[in-house]
């Protein structure tokens, strides 16, 4: 993938040590700046989904793949101190009742939750864990996660290409703001598409289908956060932080159920 624009400065670690300290609760350098958080987030993704993966493949063959299942996704809801999770809540309030948009955007920068937001978060968490508890019954089907949470912040990283719209009063958009190239989006898509089609062909029965399928379930996981994407420009007058969080969390949950239908 081609780098995206940076100053001559920066050292090559700079970037993803900025990713990390921002988007987990992994100890790193705090960030000076912004400027590699999102170029960076597939990358985040693939670290922790792959923890998370093992914590689910472990717990699945010595408990239950239930028990595996909500290990892994408590292990990724820790290790990103909730952030995501919280943005998808605030964004289903800001998004759900009939409201304006100024009202929308003080409603999600409460800091309370509403009864949309707790919804949203409870069925999109249970829908992450079934999903997932069904495909650790599959042979590899447990590949799914690390290419659902790299497939999440592929979602999360498209919010900073050149043009996108920031919300108003979003100072982490803002930020944010025209740090992706279109080039560096489309490697990080090509070597998530990569990454899928691999796991496919390690999952213990389909091969080839099955790889063709967990391809296209991150494009439906991607398709969906594409939608998400749509209504809050349309609502909310373009992405917050919230709305980046919620991408990544819908994103995560559609690839799971469509990985869970295409490889069973």
């Amino acid at each position: 993938m081609s780098s995206p624009d940076q100053p001559a400065t920066r050292r090559p670690w700079t970037g993803p040590a900025e990713s990390f300290a921002l988007l987990t609760s992994l100890r790193v350098p705090a960030a000076t700046s912004a400027q590699g958080v999102l170029p960076w987030a597939p990358l985040v993704g693939l670290v922790l989904g792959t923890a998370a993966a093992a914590v689910a493949w472990a717990a699945g063959r010595s408990v239950s793949p239930l028990v595996g299942a909500v290990l892994a996704i408590a292990v990724l809801a820790a290790l990103t101190r909730g952030l995501h999770l919280d943005g998808l809540a605030d964004t289903a309030d800001g998004l759900g009742p009939l409201r304006g948009r100024e009202k929308a955007l003080a409603v999600m920068r409460a800091g309370d939750v509403g009864p949309f937001g707790v919804v949203t978060l409870v069925l999109t968490v249970l829908l992450q864990v079934g999903c997932l508890a069904h495909l650790l019954t599959l042979d590899g089907g447990w590949l799914a996660l690390p290419v659902a949470a790299v497939a999440a912040r592929v979602a999360m990283a498209r919010t900073g290409l050149r043009g996108v719209p920031i919300a108003q009063g979003s100072s982490l958009g803002r930020a944010v703001a025209g740090t992706v190239s279109p080039g560096w989006l489309a490697g990080a898509a090509l070597v998530t598409a990569a990454l899928a089609a691999g796991g496919g062909l390690l999952v213990g029965r389909g091969g080839p289908v099955a790889a063709l399928g967990l391809v296209a379930a991150v494009a439906a996981g991607l398709g969906s956060s594409e939608a998400l994407f749509s209504r809050a420009r349309t609502r909310l007058g373009g992405v917050n932080g919230d709305v980046m969080g919620a991408m990544g969390e819908v994103t995560a949950a559609v690839t799971l159920l469509a990985a869970a239908i295409l490889l069973s």
